[in-house]
């Protein structure tokens, strides 16, 4: 090769890098950093699958269903959840609630929320059968406890957690078991005929649901006294469902019963919440995040690039290492493992001293 030729290779090649850096300092005010070891933030919780969207139907009134089709793919148990990652960005939980043991497809369902945050009208209005989507998972944070009797407590789209394991369940004949399924009206519940069939089919008084313009609020004392006088020590309370449902069934378990609880939202209140500082190390910046704010808040004041998504503690996105600083983990996500160097900054706080994250 000619010098000159050369040369003019070389001349372009730093041109080029030039460039890239100033497109990396542009998109990034927190580039160059510090030189510390390696964070954690922003890094995917397992590897995305790409899914075909086979089916969308509509199961019950506002609620519709999803058939995610792949190739052999990974394996799941009653309790499990997919994040979905949806054509926007938007990252939302849905719990799986077909088969198991069908490594074709996952079956989420999804009701709509007019007044959310945008991720179940997306689903509703923007999806479509043959689009490609990305999914992450499947976790499971609400697994089906080993015990000698099971009693199920199911609030609206709370079912599609608890269904896979009614059916499992179902499928020892000798096992004790109830359910109290709950909601708006019959046309709004989905998968009534199917429990119902199920709870026919194991012996009668299984199966209770509850519709509220038909027959008002579900009487949980009722269904605990039986529980307290019928099932054997150890039996395993699952819950799903929204707050008011959760916290309802946590203040009335019987002593001796072992509790599960998956909410559709993290279990915080600003109530007693304390204002504290964070230190960006990184960036060197100080923060106060209020009472009645977040650690997210605060963070995307100063760096509004920073990543998130669902805002309840349950996707993992806005997951930031932590370098100093004891945490109150209030997410649902974390391992323990994990919560030893890192915390989900949007619902998170401190609990005692400032925190210093790595941003």
């Amino acid at each position: 090769m000619s010098r000159p030729l050369t040369l003019a290779l070389t001349a372009g090649a730093a041109l080029l890098a030039r460039r890239a850096v100033r497109r990396r300092i542009e998109g990034s005010p927190l580039w160059p950093l510090p030189a510390l070891a390696e964070p954690v933030s922003g890094r995917p919780r397992s590897r995305a699958l790409r899914l075909t969207v086979a089916a969308h139907d509509t199961v019950a009134e506002g609620v519709v269903q999803l058939r995610l089709e792949g190739r052999e793919l990974p394996g799941w148990e009653p309790g499990a959840h997919l994040d979905l990652v949806l054509p926007s960005g938007l990252v939302r939980q849905y719990s799986l609630c077909g088969n198991p043991a069908d490594t074709s497809a996952y079956t989420i369902a999804t009701r709509l929320v007019p007044d959310g945050r945008g991720g179940s009208r997306e689903v509703h209005e923007e999806l479509r059968a043959g689009m490609t989507v990305e999914v992450r998972g499947p976790r499971n944070r609400f697994p089906l406890a080993p015990a000698p009797a099971y009693v199920f407590v199911a609030g609206g789209i709370g079912i599609t957690a608890i269904l896979p394991m009614l059916r499992a369940v179902a499928d020892q004949p000798r096992l004790e078991w109830r359910l109290l399924y709950g909601g708006r009206s019959r046309a709004s519940m989905p998968y009534l005929a199917e429990i119902e069939k199920l709870g026919s089919g194991a012996g009668s008084g299984r199966v209770t649901v509850v519709a509220e313009d038909e027959d008002g609020l579900p009487d949980l004392d009722a269904l605990f006294a039986g529980v307290a006088a019928e099932l054997p020590e150890g039996t395993a309370v699952h819950c799903c469902g929204p707050e008011g449902l959760t916290a309802a069934v946590e203040a009335r378990i019987p002593e001796g019963a072992v509790l599960r609880l998956e909410r559709f939202s993290p279990r915080t209140s600003a109530a007693g919440n304390q204002s504290f500082e964070v230190e960006l190390r990184r960036s060197g910046r100080r923060l106060t995040v209020a009472a009645d704010s977040t650690v997210l808040a605060a963070v995307r004041e100063k760096l509004p690039d920073t990543a998130y998504s669902c805002e309840q503690g349950f996707c993992g996105t806005c997951q930031q290492r932590v370098l100093a600083g004891e945490v109150d983990h209030r997410d649902e996500l974390l391992t323990d493992a994990e919560r030893a160097d890192s915390m989900l900054i949007c619902v998170s706080r401190a609990r005692r001293g400032p925190l210093v994250l790595d941003l």
